[in-house]
């Protein structure tokens, strides 16, 4: 059974900092495509960032610059660190991975992030 179990969400002031982190089960971490999306209320899901089995990473445009994808293959584990956070971060993070061995896709359950003063 694939489990994508993430942590770090919370309340943060505007300026500030989060980790959050995923770690996963039940599939060939090592060989899985690893993403970050997120929902704001009221908006679809987006693409927030991506790493790749060997380290490469993609962002989106409006995080570029304060966020940062990486992993640990020997933890299973996919962190994203926030910093220069703005109210519009405010959102549910889902941690996402891509079995690129048979072509699997998981999503986990989400984290709230909640950007205020």
């Amino acid at each position: 059974q694939v489990q994508l179990a993430e942590n770090g969400g919370g309340l943060v002031q505007p300026g500030g900092s989060l980790r959050l982190s995923c770690v996963a089960s039940g599939i060939i971490f090592s060989d899985s495509t690893m993403d970050y999306y997120r929902q704001a209320p009221g908006k679809e899901r987006e693409s927030v960032a991506r790493i790749s089995p060997v380290g490469s990473t993609i962002y989106a445009a409006s995080v570029k610059g304060r966020f940062t994808i990486s992993r640990d293959n020997t933890k299973n584990t996919v962190f994203l660190q926030m910093n220069s956070l703005k109210p519009e971060d405010t959102a549910v993070y889902y941690c996402y991975a891509r079995d690129n061995v048979y072509g699997m896709d998981y999503w986990g359950k989400g984290t709230l992030v909640t950007v205020s003063s």
